[in-house]
């Protein structure tokens, strides 16, 4: 991790790496993987990534 997105609220680092539309896309779709492999690309950790999915209903 590079710290890229240091200090950036998720909306922002999707917003940032032209992935917010894919990430919707992955939940509407309620494709797990596909929204794990987005966060992952915007640095999120696993710790970090639990939480969302569940506020979004994947998990």
């Amino acid at each position: 991790m590079d710290d890229k997105y240091k200090g950036t609220t998720v909306n922002e680092r999707l917003w940032i790496s032209g992935l917010m539309n894919k990430f919707d896309k992955s939940v509407e779709e309620k494709d797990v993987y596909a929204a794990i492999s987005i966060l992952k690309q915007v640095e999120l950790t696993d710790e970090n990534i639990n939480p969302i999915l569940k506020q979004v209903g994947l998990i």
